[in-house]
């Protein structure tokens, strides 16, 4: 990894202008794994400038759908090679235990291959004729790239995250600077070596490195950026908009959530607990979308707490490279300090600390943190209502149906939801109630390429993955035609 001091730009591996540098941390240890550039406001700069001319007069938008889907399978084919490297590298880097990071390595390579497929289709689909009111005329609505896009990722999945946006955003023709978390910097980096090695144009794709002030804030503001496309958290992305502004530019926005889980009184108590802990504690609770809200009907609530808790405390924790471990440590000190900062507040307001909520025995060094079970939460209580991404769950009771919707939907997030119930009927109908942009029926977590995935409220702006993550990345151009042979007669008679 002799790269990982340096850029990619137009192609070519460079040092940063100021030749400034920062450790990234293995979290399982708190040693450093290596250096990385650290970009700044003229680095940023040049990777623009290459991907804007990569776009106005590189020819990358001009080719067809089929020669840029070669270049998204030839990227795909070379993760699927490097595929435990690369998982290895992710855990390394963010914690995440090996099978799961292991699961977001072969999920990003069949993301390249699916716009792949999806920039073909555009080939077919790009002009569509529209029924005019004036036989006179003839219309055709044209889809073509938005530009040149700035994409910033976050650290909870930072391999996947990357092809979310940078996959989609190559289907459609346009070209991408790429800002990872200078958390998790590493596979972003491999990422660019692998396009680098696929023979992707110079400019079509470029990775810069650095902190959000120095790197990622002169992106947002770049004036030769069309699109922003960010994942991260609420506030950031506040700033992203109101940099968005400025200049009326494109923006998709994926946000934070406090999604809840609904689970009634016919539910089986296995299959919810099973739920449960994969709906919080996959990935440490790092995930934006963990049904982190357990909403449980009285009947059941107290014999699902105790198997609840059972399971939560066999769960093993420790280095995600162990075999057998499901929970590896937190991404970093200050995120490991934040979560345990939620959880002293949530004891503060009130809430019972059923299990949890403290450093496991035998991990003295590393961002390590037993599985947590908070129980009697006030809706009011800040672990209820807000984000605290890390393995806490907060769970109340409730009696009825129209109890447990009106509790889940009075959020100010919005980005998913889970129903659990054997009665269908009545799973569907409040699936269709939940104010979310995804919603589980007798699931937590399940993501798949092929579907919309976006909140409403305050988890953001569009939606990512399937065909509608490719139009993020379109634009929709109308093209006219008057082909009357008669003269138009309006001022010339």
């Amino acid at each position: 990894m002799t790269f990982t001091n340096q850029l990619f730009i137009n192609g070519q591996w460079v040092a940063p202008v100021r030749g400034g540098s920062f450790d990234t941390i293995d979290p399982a240890n708190e040693t450093a794994i290596a250096q990385v550039a650290a970009a700044t406001a003229e680095d940023v700069d040049r990777a623009v400038q290459a991907a804007r001319n990569a776009f106005d007069h590189g020819g990358w938008p001009e080719l067809s759908g089929k020669v840029r889907a070669g270049y998204l399978r030839r990227i795909a084919s070379l993760i699927r090679d490097r595929q435990q490297t690369l998982a290895e590298l992710e855990v390394r880097d963010n914690g995440k235990p090996l099978p799961e990071a292991l699961w977001d390595i072969g999920d990003t390579a069949y993301c390249f291959d699916f716009y792949a497929d999806l920039a073909e289709q555009l080939d077919a689909q790009q002009e569509k004729a529209v029924a005019l009111s004036d036989e006179r005329f003839s219309s055709v609505a044209r889809k073509e790239p938005v530009g040149v896009c700035g994409a910033i990722i976050p650290w909870n999945f930072p391999m996947l995250m990357a092809a979310w946006k940078v996959a989609p955003a190559l289907a459609a023709g346009c070209t991408v600077v790429l800002k990872p978390s200078e958390v998790t910097p590493l596979t972003a980096l491999q990422l660019a070596d692998i396009a680098r090695e696929a023979e992707l144009p110079p400019g079509v794709l470029n990775v810069i490195t650095g902190f959000g002030a120095d790197a990622g804030s002169p992106l947002t503001e770049h004036p030769d950026v069309d699109k922003l496309a960010f994942t991260g958290s609420v506030p950031t992305g506040r700033k992203i908009m109101q940099a968005a502004a400025a200049e009326i530019k494109n923006v998709s926005l994926e946000l934070g959530g406090k999604s809840a889980f609904i689970i009634f009184d016919d539910s089986d108590i296995e299959k919810a607990v099973e739920w449960i802990l994969f709906g919080i504690f996959w990935n440490k609770g790092e995930v934006c979308s963990a049904t982190s809200r357990v909403l449980v009907q009285r009947n059941l609530y107290d014999a699902l707490l105790a198997r609840l808790v059972e399971e939560a405390e066999r769960i093993r924790i420790g280095n995600g490279m162990a075999d057998g471990v499901l929970l590896g440590p937190l991404v970093n000190a200050a995120q490991y300090e934040k979560v345990q900062t939620a959880i002293a507040r949530g004891i503060e307001q009130g809430a019972t600390l059923l299990s949890g909520g403290k450093r496991p025995n035998g991990h003295d060094k590393g961002y390590f943190l037993q599985p947590t079970i908070f129980t009697d939460v006030s809706e009011e209580s800040d672990i209820w209502r807000e984000e605290i991404f890390g393995p806490v769950v907060c769970v109340r009771a409730f009696d009825d149906e129209a109890e447990a919707v009106a509790s889940a939907n009075r959020s100010r997030f919005g980005l998913a939801a889970a129903v659990m119930s054997p009665d269908l009927a009545r799973a569907e109908r409040v699936a269709r109630r939940l104010r979310a942009g995804i919603v589980w029926i007798n699931c937590s977590q399940p993501t798949f390429t092929e579907a919309p995935w976006g909140g409403y409220k305050q988890s953001g702006i569009g939606r990512e993955l399937g065909e509608w993550g490719l139009n993020n990345y379109l634009e929709t151009k109308q093209i006219t035609r008057y082909d009357s042979d008669e003269p138009w007669g309006w001022y010339i008679k």
